[in-house]
């Protein structure tokens, strides 16, 4: 739901630390590897760029260790398809097709259709589906439906995926329109106010039913209960069948169960290696959850993982983000697997440690604040398997879990994904970003000395005490705000996090050591927000990402509050457009300001205060502004989104069959680990 920061600062944040001359002596990999020969950069196309991540501290891992990342591991692929048929209904289908032609095609492979058409299987990949992973539009390819035909036609010996009693030509006569008509299907997610969200969002949570039937439905089922509420709707597809609405739910023996089979399969291999008994009840619980689709179990499931602070192994798996869904309702299944960053987390502690001191202290009307904070743990992690909806295009920062009566009752967790980060900062060496867009030399001085710094305590803030902060209303659920919920609450976070990267108090627990280093935050944000950002989206269109409508919100909003005094001023120098912060202090208090509305707005649950201001300052672009930025980046020749492929585990077996150790390699081939986990992980029917 809210609380995965995808907080998609991802390629600008990174792109924005691109000279930071900040070095992690830990950044080796297996003792062996150095950053000098390790590349980061793997491919290039569209407006995408794939890297490889290191796992550093490894072989330090013991062999019980090992065994239960590779184990996790296995579970978190073993879910593959499931995201891609969340995603849209034909996903599964057109992907195989798109794969088989890789495999069987006999035709001319150096032509320029053909690399069109690769370009566009990267793309499809990447999006784990055909629509784009961030804007969420059909992606419709740079060649023609005749070249596509021609494809299918020549890749004798495939393995078609074709329904009981259709043939090739009837399969490609369903296909090709939904692949290349860009009016069928258009949009995975739809949150355009006064549309339909549902019957014109093309995403599979739902079929043959409208938004308003979706509302009553819930509405005569939902039993609200203030200490136990239930995520109703988090595991299953609703459909209309015969004229009844019914929950087709994810577990073993329901929708999806050939994949949920092979992820328990690993689980329960998995409990075999737990580092403690705690551990092993909340992967025991996670299976029982997958075979009963009991929501009340996955609340018992994220009870005992939030209780879980001493195991160094850890991990995400299941049905857990809602920004699929325009009602943010239905969780896309994802998963992660990791180990604890020990020297790393000492800063995330510190925060987490004064949770309740950021609590007390912040802008927030007391009635919205928490009285007691529960449990914030925090810490900085190496992500070890990406999976799911995280993969390739993954979260920096994750809160979890997103129930809020279990964050105010039990506590949440928080981490940062500290060598995703860094793979961001040294894959954008170099590349003239913030030369281009940087008013002053000052503020590329500031931001060469401070960016990496600023923007991982952004992202603790954001994670650790942004999203734990504040409490709703009794009675007033998360779905109150319903298309707007999710940039709300990545609002909320943010502006906590930008409110407090400000404050001495950050200096007095050691956690940076100035306050240029909250400015060199508020440089970067700002510049983001109104301006850089606009990179990712295309002329004559709005923005639609959560996360990008939230950075827009915060600097248009604050800039407009500050217009008066010129807190925050529009520059122009050699014809391009600037903007750049004249008070610091002043923006501060704007800050302050709106995270006590936003604050309000969510705690009680106020539907046209969040459309009102979502609607006037995060939906819409200024098409010149939007024209000179585009134009300046391109000329950079740089991709504004950027993803990972997976280091490759490896169990080295005895002559008894007993795993001796588990190898760590890279791949550094985004086709080949693709096409492998499709031959090797692909477990759904094409059609579900």
């Amino acid at each position: 739901m809210k609380h995965k920061t995808i907080i998609i600062l991802l390629f600008m944040i990174s792109i924005i630390m691109n000279s930071c001359n900040h070095m992690n002596k830990k950044k080796e990999v297996n003792d062996k590897e150095n950053n000098d020969t390790f590349s980061f950069l793997i491919d290039r196309f569209a407006d995408i760029k794939i890297m490889q991540y290191q796992v550093p501290e490894w072989d330090k891992l013991s062999l019980q260790q090992k065994k239960l990342v590779y184990y996790l591991s296995q579970a978190a692929l073993s879910g593959r398809d499931i995201i891609w048929d969340q995603n849209y209904k034909y996903n599964l289908v057109i992907r195989r097709i798109l794969e088989n032609i890789i495999e069987h095609y006999k035709g001319d492979r150096n032509s320029k259709e053909w690399q069109e058409f690769m370009i566009y299987v990267k793309r499809v990949w990447f999006a784990n589906g055909i629509h784009h992973h961030y804007s969420s539009e059909k992606m419709l390819p740079n060649f023609n439906k005749d070249y596509f035909i021609n494809l299918i036609k020549n890749s004798p010996n495939s393995n078609w995926p074709l329904l009981e009693n259709e043939n090739l030509q009837q399969l490609i006569d369903k296909i090709v329109p939904i692949i290349f008509d860009p009016n069928v299907d258009s949009k995975k997610v739809n949150t355009k106010e006064g549309e339909d969200l549902i019957k014109t969002s093309s995403n599979n949570f739902y079929e043959g039913v409208t938004e308003k039937e979706v509302i009553e439905y819930y509405k005569k089922i939902k039993i609200y209960n203030d200490t136990n509420p239930i995520s109703y709707g988090l595991n299953s597809k609703l459909i209309k069948i015969n004229g009844k609405i019914v929950e087709k739910t994810w577990k073993i023996g329901g929708m999806y169960s050939q994949a949920i089979e092979k992820i328990v399969y690993w689980l329960e291999k998995a409990a075999t290696v737990a580092e403690n008994q705690l551990q092993k009840q909340v992967i025991h619980k996670l299976i029982e959850y997958y075979k009963t689709g009991d929501l009340k179990t996955f609340d018992e499931y994220n009870i005992l993982w939030v209780k879980d602070t001493v195991s160094h192994i850890d991990f995400v798996n299941g049905f857990i983000e809602v920004y699929g869904d325009p009602l943010a309702m239905r969780g896309s299944w994802e998963a992660l697997v990791n180990f604890k960053d020990v020297e790393a987390t000492k800063r995330a502690e510190i925060i987490s440690k004064n949770a309740k001191w950021f609590e007390n202290n912040s802008p927030v009307s007391p009635e919205f604040k928490k009285k007691n904070i529960k449990g914030v743990s925090a810490k900085v992690i190496t992500v070890v398997q990406l999976a799911g909806d995280c993969y390739p295009s993954t979260p920096i920062g994750i809160n979890l879990p997103n129930a809020n009566w279990i964050r105010r009752v039990y506590g949440s967790k928080s981490v940062t994904i500290d060598n995703i980060t860094y793979a961001y900062d040294q894959s954008a060496k170099n590349s003239g970003f913030i030369q281009e867009f940087a008013y002053s030399q000052k503020e590329i001085e500031m931001n060469e000395k401070y960016g990496y710094l600023a923007s991982k305590i952004h992202t603790d803030l954001h994670e650790c005490v942004g999203h734990g902060s504040g409490q709703l209303k009794p009675g007033v659920t998360a779905e109150a705000l319903k298309n707007y919920h999710s940039v709300i609450e990545e609002t909320r976070a943010d502006l906590f996090a930008l409110y407090y990267i400000m404050d001495k108090k950050l200096i007095e627990l050691n956690i940076m050591p100035t306050l240029e280093v909250g400015k060199t935050a508020y440089n970067n944000y700002i510049r983001n927000g109104l301006m850089t950002q606009l990179a990712r989206i295309e002329l004559n269109k709005n923005i639609e990402q959560a996360h990008m409508r939230c950075r827009q919100l915060i600097a248009k909003w604050a800039f407009d509050k500050g217009l008066q005094d010129k807190v925050i001023e529009k520059k122009i120098k050699n014809g391009k457009t600037y903007f750049v912060i004249n008070d610091y202090d002043k923006l501060r208090s704007i800050f302050a300001e709106m995270l006590k509305e936003i604050q309000r707005i969510t705690s009680e649950g106020d539907y046209a205060a969040a459309k009102k201001l979502v609607e006037q300052y995060a939906v819409k672009v200024d098409i010149n502004l939007h024209k000179e930025v585009k134009g300046r980046y391109d000329k950079l020749n740089l991709a504004p989104y950027g993803g990972f492929i997976n280091p490759i585990l490896t169990p080295v077996y005895d002559q008894n069959g007993e795993i001796i150790d588990v190898k760590l390699s890279y791949s550094g081939d985004y086709v080949a680990q693709m096409m492998y986990y499709s031959k090797n992980y692909s477990f759904l029917p094409s059609y579900n």
